[in-house]
């Protein structure tokens, strides 16, 4: 099993209440439901002030590497990924479990 997590940081002046954030963030919201390859998926905002903080997180799993690339592959998250890379810069890990 690998786990796959994400963490955005929205740049600097973007705001989480604008319309094309909140489209990205909803278009995440649905990845779950459209990617079979993922046997686990959860994403929320960020609820911490920290400054250190990122402001979106990702925490989802998938069987295998062959699984997380047809993940990757997958045109809804390519969309998604299209959305986020207007407006945020974002951090990834992934790990066998």
């Amino acid at each position: 099993m690998i786990r796959h997590l994400v963490l955005f940081k929205l740049n600097e002046g973007v705001s989480r209440d604008e319309p094309r954030v909140t489209a990205g963030a909803q278009a995440f919201e649905k990845l779950g439901e459209q990617i079979p390859e993922l046997e686990f998926w959860e994403c929320a905002w960020n609820i911490s002030d920290r400054p250190i903080a990122y402001d979106f997180a990702i925490n989802s799993a998938v069987p295998d590497r062959d699984a997380l690339q047809r993940y990757l592959d997958h045109p809804a998250h390519q969309a998604g990924v299209g959305q986020w890379r207007e407006f945020a810069t974002w951090v990834i890990a992934d790990y066998e479990f």
